[in-house]
């Protein structure tokens, strides 16, 4: 199903075993090569990336008209979905109890890459008004998902971690909290001695689109060993986004 389509770019769902291994092949790049993720499901013969939540999500990808390559994914799991799957992907490292019982349509994100070449430049634009597209035919009034730092080393992240909790931190009826089992406090650093230049300079990119955007996060760090990754979940409340939120949210670049 076509989404969007420019000259450059066509955003919509998988809807074949062929693209469904594209996004999975492009998962595997990003995730597996560059950042050293692994898994129990994982293809390394045929490299691809997957798990047990791909059978019950929408793939929405990007493909690149020049090359026919598909260059960007989002995983999209809605609420009907993740009971049939068993829960949401997040539910591994948080309680979503608040966001379940909050009688609002939510939507997870996840698997959230693009190809080395494509970052920076307009493809994440693209992807995103895709997704914008998809949220506003499904009514979806809450996003979430959790997003990455690279490594496991919570005290080389103690200054953007801390600058998340004591800036962006999800209202009370919205803040999510780290599994009991595996949660790792954010605040590390007190406020007076913060270098918040510094700590935004280590906040991935995708996690600052999402801060601009008015997202926030929930309460605690979770530390996956598997993607070798330190985790926040990060929250969005759609319904509160100004027009200019809106048209970076919902828009192509001009």
């Amino acid at each position: 199903m076509i989404i969007e389509k420019n000259a450059n770019f066509e955003v919509g769902l998988a809807r074949t075993p062929s693209e469904l291994h594209a996004a999975q092949r492009l998962r595997y790049d990003v995730f597996v090569s560059e950042l050293g993720a692994g898994g129990p499901l994982v293809d390394h013969d045929q490299r691809l990336e997957k798990d047990q939540y791909d059978a019950f999500v929408d793939h929405l990808i990007l493909t690149c008209k020049k090359t026919g390559q598909v260059v960007g994914v989002y995983r999209l799991l809605r609420a009907g979905a993740a009971e049939k799957a068993g829960g949401f992907y997040s539910e591994n490292e948080y309680d979503l109890t608040l966001l379940k019982r909050s009688g609002r349509q939510i939507l997870e994100l996840g698997r959230s890459c693009l190809h080395r070449d494509y970052r920076g430049g307009a493809a994440m634009h693209y992807l995103w008004s895709g997704l914008a597209q998809y949220v506003a035919q499904h009514r979806i009034e809450i996003l979430f998902g959790v997003a990455s730092f690279h490594g496991t080393d919570l005290s080389a992240l103690a200054q953007p971690l801390s600058l998340l909790c004591q800036n962006h931190l999800a209202p009370p009826e919205l803040r999510v909290r780290a599994r009991e089992d595996a949660y790792q406090n954010m605040d590390m650093i007190p406020a007076a001695q913060l270098d918040r230049r510094q700590a935004m300079l280590q906040v991935p990119s995708l996690i600052k689109a999402y801060l601009r955007l008015g997202g926030c996060v929930g309460d605690g760090a979770f530390i996956d060993h598997a993607f070798n990754t330190t985790d926040v979940c990060l929250i969005m409340d759609t319904t509160k986004l100004n027009d200019r939120q809106a048209r970076i949210y919902g828009g192509a670049p001009k």
